[in-house]
């Protein structure tokens, strides 16, 4: 199971946990790191048991899951800018005349109305997931679309894809399997999504990429790999300083 999937299939306490249990592993749903159960694992000569290493890799590589959540793409997370930034102050413990000073706004009753509405949208996103799964035991029909990458930067219809549509765009644009040359970048924006999904795999999660680095791996994709490396970071999948000295597949 991919990531992603790991990701979007977790419940709101794994989320929260930021991994899930597997029969022998636990698994970090930001970057797929696996901690075996039944091995000890020493950190700054602390001994620690896996489940507890996990927790420890979190907070190392990853910090609070609550910002790295707060972090996604706000078509990920149904918040405003504004909201985002007093969702922040919220989880920072910052009072309601702190935040009204820092962010220059209205007045300590504006941000008490702001908690309304945050509470509110609250409310109606558990109404609204319990639905849901009611719907899951009914929807007979319901197609099986593919999870958005956690990086995802343009949300729309486009995403609207499900398994055997890849699969359709993988067999017409990678005649030789997935492993092999694109023989044409697509024009269509979710054909060039489905191309994308395919092409980030050849990248190691784990590397930081120089951009000669990167440029080679995709010239064994498609002879225009300056456009296939524009579309890798436009859609999300790849990252890069400002300078371009150093690239790294995004999570």
């Amino acid at each position: 199971m991919e990531i992603s999937e790991l990701f979007w299939n977790a419940d709101l306490e794994q989320l929260k946990a930021g991994y899930v249990e597997k029969k022998e592993a636990f698994v970090c749903l930001v970057c797929g790191e696996s901690v075996e159960k039944g091995i000890i694992y020493p950190h700054q000569e602390v001994l620690f048991e896996a489940e507890r290493f996990m927790k420890l890799h979190l907070e190392k590589e990853h910090g609070s899951m609550f910002h790295y959540l707060i972090g996604l793409n706000k078509k990920l997370t149904g918040l405003t800018d504004h909201q985002n930034s007093l969702l922040r102050l919220f989880y920072d413990g910052k009072s309601d005349g702190e935040i009204q000073s820092e962010l220059n706004i209205g007045s300590s009753s504006t941000i008490r109305n702001h908690r309304f509405v945050l509470k509110e949208k609250e409310r109606q996103a558990k109404i609204f997931l319990t639905m849901m799964e009611l719907l899951k035991e009914k929807d007979d029909h319901a197609p099986a679309f593919l999870p958005l990458h956690k990086t995802a930067t343009m949300v729309d219809d486009r995403y609207n894809m499900t398994k055997e549509e890849q699969e359709d765009v993988e067999k017409k644009f990678f005649p030789k399997g997935i492993d092999g040359p694109l023989i044409k970048f697509p024009k269509k924006e979710k054909q060039k999504l489905a191309t994308l999904r395919v092409i980030i795999k050849r990248f190691d999660i784990e590397k930081i990429y120089s951009e000669k680095e990167i440029n080679e791996v995709l010239k064994n994709v498609y002879a225009d790999f300056v456009t296939l490396r524009r579309y890798l970071i436009e859609y999300g999948f790849l990252d890069r300083r400002d300078d371009g000295s150093e690239y790294w597949v995004k999570n």
